[in-house]
Parts: structure tokens; C-alpha cells; sequence
């Protein structure tokens, strides 16, 4: 991207998954209230915070600070349909609305500050009207580029032009968004966003790697989105005309999928990968539906079935804004639905993946998983994402072949009694009981203290032969939940290898010991 960033007013609904849960769910926003992933705190009402309540938090300990809690599962398709009539009261005010993320949306500056009387004038109008259309309080930040914008949006601040670097300049370096990132640049005495711009780029790209580059940029108030946008040909459009119009958000999801497949095809002919996603909709009325999808990453076929389908449900299922104030639904069905990829890179430079990201092997396999779901059902075939945890089974979660790639645990915290790598090749799904003696014929055993009563010798696994153990390390400890009587769990691993070349993972509990893993 050539020149500075465009001047962008960004609308930031703080807590937005909190009032998401109050506009679906009935969940009362004003009470204490937190929405978990993966255990952990991603947000939580005003009056959570007054007792303790933080982001990051484990559920135990958020409860612990505040006992009234009220707990909420996070849903981003939740989010993304209570999301909608804010948007479209947005859009009453002005043209080219973004959907950031469900609770912030981006437009251009420069048409609102000319014709709402000035950027403040602009920034100003826009909150009151949403507040007024859909009682939902909002704040508004205008900035050069969208990640300067948010942040000032955060702070209810228009920067001056010209001024974003300076701006950026005294933040911490925790503003990236990048958890790990941060927790390394503190370490090595970069403590704000200006430190961390002053580095050349260079040796940021050397020692931090390509993630850290687009980090670099942010901090140092240039866009990062890449130079190669540009308006893609019209005939990247993807269209589907039905005879019956939908009125189901079921039907919707699965008209959503076979759409998004079609255009990910034809962006993969050109060599083109899709970053702003055009989402438009006719209604048997001849109402007219339109919304733009931003997104920091390439959008994959998943990814845009995903969005496609969290749109429509937000259209048909009739949400109503916050204490119903802003009535969306359609008055028919949907007859025509477009997809228009209103902003795409070239794909060169890109990783490829298991088959290839292009040609015909790759999309030979995806039809031929996509044909299996839709026989057996979605559930019948998944893929493996990584996570955090201590053991084996707790860092692997099996997702539907095309839903979004969500890890089980964070990676984040550091998971004491964790086992060292290598990871085991195949991990069972019900650990196998079994018997280690030592040289003697006696039982091994493990004492509180985590003493090993002899070497282990031999392994009996069921009613199989003695295997002799050639090798063996550990224990690694795991004393879990042990706050809570029903689930608390003390187990200790071993990794053993045997004489015939097999190498696996045991543990004991309660005196017993189990297989819980092979290793290749």
C-alpha cells in the first residue's frame, strides 16, 4: 500500500458479546455476567469487572471473585446476528459499511466528516443514533488505518491526521492483540508500540518472522493489509437463484456452503485468494440485503460459508436489536443471493496445504470429503486441531471437515506436568489397563512422594505376553482440579520403550497402570 492509510472511523460496541448474550438469550447485561472460550474469560459486563472479573480468567477463579456470576457460553454466530441491526443503523447514515468483527464496524472517514458537518460532528451523530435505534451504547475512534482507528475508538478519541504514530507511540505492546508476541517483546525491554517501531524492519522480520512484520506495521501506524488489493473482475461474482424462497436459516446454511465452495473455485482458477467478502440478498419482495465482510487473514471456503451463513441467519431469524427496537426481518424469503469478493491478493508465496491449495487433486479430495458429510453427516468427517493441555488427549480436538479450526484449551498458560516432546503418534481413545513389574516379578509401585518403588522391567498389557522394558522416563506429576472433590484427578506418566522397538506412554492412577499412548 502506497501513501499513508486511509482516514477510518471505526464504531466499537464494548462488550458486545455480554449484550450479544442480553439480545439472543435474555441474559441481563446489567448484572455480572462473563462470556468463557475454552474456560477463560473473552469478556464480561461492567458489573463483573466491579467485583474482580478480568479477561483471561478461568471460570474457577472468576467465580471465586464473584459468586453471583452468570456464565455464558462465547457464540461468534450469536455475536454476528445481534450484531446486524447495529450495522444496518450504521448504514442509515452512511455508505461502504465493513463488518470488522461482530461489535465493530469500519467505514471511510472522509464522506461522513464532509457531509455530517466534520469528523467529531460525524463520529457524534453515528453513536447517538444507534443508541437511539437499537439502545445500544457504542464509542467511536478515527484514526489513519483500522487497527489505529479501534484503538482510538477504545479511548472515544478522533486523532488528528497526520497524528496516528505519535498516538500509537505511548501504547503498550500488549495493544497488538498478540499475547505471546508481547510477553517476548517485555522480556527484551520493548515495553510500547513506538519501542517496537523504532526496531528496524528487517531484523523485526529476521527474529519475529512474518506475523511479527505485519506487527511492526501496526505499530508503527502503516496499514497492513498487503499492497496487492485491488477490485476484482466481475466475473468472480458468484450467484444462485432459487424458485422457492428461503425463509429457514437452515436452508440458508446449506445454500451458504455450496455458494461459498463455488467462489473459492473460481478465486483458485485465477490464483486469487479473498480478503473483504460482498454478501447481497433479494427477497421475493424485492427487498434489497447488503454486507461487507472484513478480515485480517485469507478467507478460506470455511471461513466464507461461515460468514455467509451468520449473515442470513441475521436476516431471517428476525433479530430485533436490543429490547426489540429495530424490527430486520424480511417481509419474504430469499430468492437471490450474491457473493462478490470485493477485495482479493494474489495467492503466490502462500503455503500449500495437505493436497495442494490449487488443481485438481485438491479439489478432488474436498468434493469427495464435502460428499461424505453430506451422506453420513458433518460429524462423520473431522480434522485435527492442536491446543494446550497437560496430557495427549486434552491438546488435540476433532472439528467437522470445513467448521472453524478452534483449539479445545489456549496455548497460552505454560500447563505444569505437561510432557516433554516428542508427542505420541497415536493416542487412544480408551486408555488400556496393564501391569509393570520389576526384575524381581514385583509390582511397581508409586508412593505419594512420587518414589518408584523399583526400575520397571516388564510390561503386561491385558492379558498379552510380558514385553521386556529396555528404557524408560519419568514420572511427570499431574495433580488436577484438586479444589474439587468429583474431578480431581492425580496421575503420574512414564514413557518406556520395549525391546521390540515399541516406545509408549503409561501412567498410573490410583495405583493402576494404563496405556494412554503409542509413539512411532
Amino acid at each position: 500500500m502506497t501513501g499513508a492509510p486511509a482516514r477510518t472511523l471505526l464504531l466499537w460496541c464494548p462488550d458486545w458479546p455480554v449484550l450479544a448474550a442480553e439480545i439472543v438469550d435474555g441474559v441481563p447485561a446489567t448484572g455480572p455476567v462473563a462470556v468463557l472460550h475454552a474456560n477463560r474469560v473473552v469478556a464480561c459486563s461492567e458489573r463483573a469487572r466491579a467485583e474482580g472479573v478480568r479477561r483471561g480468567l478461568r471460570k474457577r477463579e472468576a467465580q471465586g471473585r464473584c459468586p453471583q456470576l452468570t456464565v455464558v457460553e462465547y457464540d461468534l454466530g450469536r455475536d454476528a446476528r445481534a450484531f446486524e441491526p447495529v450495522v444496518a443503523a450504521v448504514e442509515e447514515l452512511v455508505a461502504g459499511v465493513e463488518v470488522v468483527r461482530p461489535g465493530a464496524c469500519a467505514v471511510a472517514a472522509r464522506g461522513p466528516g464532509r457531509y455530517l458537518g466534520g469528523e467529531e460532528a460525524a463520529a457524534e451523530r453515528i453513536i447517538e443514533h444507534v443508541a437511539q435505534s437499537c439502545l445500544v451504547e457504542s464509542q467511536v475512534g478515527i484514526a489513519d488505518g483500522v487497527f489505529a482507528a479501534g484503538l482510538a475508538a477504545r479511548a472515544g478519541r478522533v486523532v488528528a491526521p497526520g497524528g496516528t504514530p505519535e498516538f500509537l507511540a505511548g501504547l503498550p505492546v500488549e495493544a497488538l492483540g498478540r499475547a505471546a508476541l508481547a510477553d517476548l517483546l517485555r522480556r527484551l525491554g520493548v515495553r510500547t508500540l513506538g519501542d517496537f517501531a523504532a526496531l528496524p524492519a528487517g531484523d523485526v522480520l529476521a527474529r519475529f518472522g512474518f506475523d511479527g512484520a505485519l506487527a511492526h506495521r501496526l505499530a508503527a501506524g502503516r496499514d497492513h493489509r498487503p499492497l496487492a488489493v485491488r477490485q476484482p473482475p466481475a466475473d468472480l461474482t458468484v450467484t444462485a437463484e432459487h424458485d422457492e424462497p428461503i425463509d429457514r436459516v437452515d436452508a440458508a446454511a446449506f445454500v451458504a456452503r455450496a455458494l461459498a465452495e463455488k467462489l473459492h473455485e473460481r478465486l483458485a482458477g485465477h490464483g486469487l485468494a479473498c480478503t473483504r467478502l460482498g454478501i447481497e440478498a433479494v427477497t421475493e419482495h424485492g427487498q434489497e440485503l447488503h454486507r461487507v465482510w472484513r478480515h485480517d487473514g485469507l478467507l478460506t471456503a470455511g471461513a466464507i460459508a461461515d460468514r455467509v451463513r451468520w449473515q442470513l441467519d441475521g436476516w431471517l431469524s428476525g433479530s430485533n436489536g436490543r429490547a426489540g427496537a429495530r424490527p430486520t426481518r424480511p417481509t419474504a424469503g430469499i430468492i437471490r443471493l450474491r457473493l462478490i469478493p470485493d477485495g482479493v491478493i494474489a495467492q503466490a508465496g502462500l503455503q500449500s496445504g495437505l493436497w495442494g491449495e490449487t488443481g485438481e487433486e485438491r479439489e478432488r479430495a474436498h468434493r469427495a470429503l464435502s460428499r461424505v458429510q453430506g451422506i453420513l453427516g458433518p460429524e462423520a468427517v473431522v480434522t485435527a486441531v492442536l491446543g494446550g493441555g497437560r496430557s495427549p488427549a486434552d491438546q488435540v480436538r476433532l472439528v467437522p471437515w470445513g467448521d472453524e479450526r478452534v483449539p479445545a484449551r489456549p496455548e497460552a498458560p505454560p500447563w505444569p506436568g505437561r510432557l516433554p516432546p516428542p508427542a505420541p503418534a497415536v493416542v487412544l481413545p480408551s486408555p488400556l489397563a496393564a501391569t509393570v513389574h520389576d526384575s524381581a516379578g514385583e509390582p511397581v509401585v508409586i508412593s505419594a512422594r512420587l518414589a518408584v518403588s523399583a526400575a520397571p522391567a516388564r510390561l503386561v498389557v491385558g492379558t498379552g505376553q510380558p514385553a521386556e522394558i529396555v528404557g524408560w522416563a519419568g514420572p511427570w506429576p499431574v495433580d488436577e482440579r484438586w479444589w474439587a472433590l468429583a474431578e480431581a484427578r492425580r496421575r503420574a506418566r512414564f514413557q518406556v520403550s520395549l525391546a521390540d522397538g515399541a516406545a509408549l506412554l503409561l501412567a498410573v492412577e490410583s495405583g493402576q497402570w494404563l496405556v494412554e499412548a503409542i509413539y512411532d
